[in-house]
């Protein structure tokens, strides 16, 4: 048997006040620490997501590992938690969706 591949699911709020950034990323993390999907959700509800096969100008994977929790809550302007696989999906439908 194979080892399983461990995915988590990661929310960062961006805690600004610009009006044309998102304020909440939700990502799922695969092997390495690497983005698999991304969602990202705006102020005004407005929702953009990119995969492997869909990234646009303004939403992208990111193509170094993500940071760890800890990391990244250690700049003041954003929090970070992990959140369920269920929540994760909704998102993601919803923003295909859109």
């Amino acid at each position: 048997m194979g080892a399983k591949l461990v995915v988590e699911y990661i929310r960062v709020d961006w805690i600004h006040e610009l009006e044309d950034e998102p304020v909440t990323y939700l990502s799922e993390i695969g092997e390495g620490r690497y983005e698999i999907r991304k969602v990202q959700i705006f102020r005004d509800g407005r929702t953009e997501w990119a995969d492997a096969e869909h990234e646009t100008a303004t939403v992208g994977l990111s193509e170094i590992p993500f940071l760890s929790l800890e990391e990244i809550d250690s700049q003041s302007e954003f929090v970070s938690s992990l959140i369920s696989a269920e929540d994760f999906e909704q998102a993601w439908i919803r923003a295909r969706e859109s």
